[in-house]
């Protein structure tokens, strides 16, 4: 985790210094804001891997321009679902559960700085956020051989380091993205790590605020 947390700092800290292949016009920014909506999976690691497995994800957001640099606010909701085995007993929840599903809903804010080179563009990002992932547990009566699955709620905040490319069609952006990111509070008695892979489309609404601005 400590590598890819610092490897990403770095990145983050190299993109904010110019060089001289890239030159941006100060006047107003062609990545002012951004629409994205992205699909993929999220791949536990570490103690998670040993009880979830990867599913499926999608994330919708936005990436809000800060100034005339590369800074920008990137605010965005994600689901991530995963295979859950519960391996927790206790006196009510009474048998383990194999090929389960665990949901989770997340709500972040990140800073992130951008480098457009021709019709790349390369960013970086740092930031938290905080929501709940669903996990299933199994409760089964004994004399009248009924089960109850019933899901536990498990509240968390998150850091999640990133980064990622996009391509420029015009109007819109292809991109692909990956973080790591960290729960501060355990899921099924492990400290909670994934890697979200996205991929997904990004339209460039930026030219309505260079509209407004033209106007003014």
């Amino acid at each position: 985790m400590k590598f890819i947390f610092n490897t990403t700092l770095a990145m983050v800290i190299l993109l904010t210094f110019p060089t001289s292949s890239f030159s941006q016009d100060t006047s107003f920014r062609t990545d002012k804001f951004y629409t994205m909506s992205g699909f993929g999976f999220s791949v536990p690691v570490g103690g998670s891997s040993e009880f979830m497995t990867p599913k499926f994800s999608t994330t919708l957001g936005a990436n809000i321009g800060i100034g005339h640099e590369g800074l920008f606010l990137y605010p965005h909701v994600s689901l991530h679902a995963f295979g859950y085995d519960n391996r927790i007993i206790n006196e009510k929840y009474n048998f383990e559960l194999q090929n389960g599903r665990s949901t989770s809903y997340l709500l972040s804010l990140a800073l992130g700085y951008r480098k457009i080179i021709h019709k790349f563009g390369f960013y970086g990002f740092l930031g938290s956020g905080a929501g709940f992932i669903l996990t299933p547990r199994v409760a089964v009566d004994a004399a009248s051989g009924v089960a109850v699955l019933n899901n536990r709620t498990n509240h968390m905040a998150t850091i999640e380091p990133g980064a990622g490319i996009e391509y420029n069609l015009g109007g819109i952006s292809l991109f692909t993205e990956s973080s790591y990111m960290h729960g501060l509070s355990d899921v099924g008695g492990k400290p909670f790590d994934a890697v979200p892979i996205t991929i997904g489309i990004k339209p460039n609404l930026s030219k309505l605020f260079n509209k407004k601005k033209t106007n003014l």
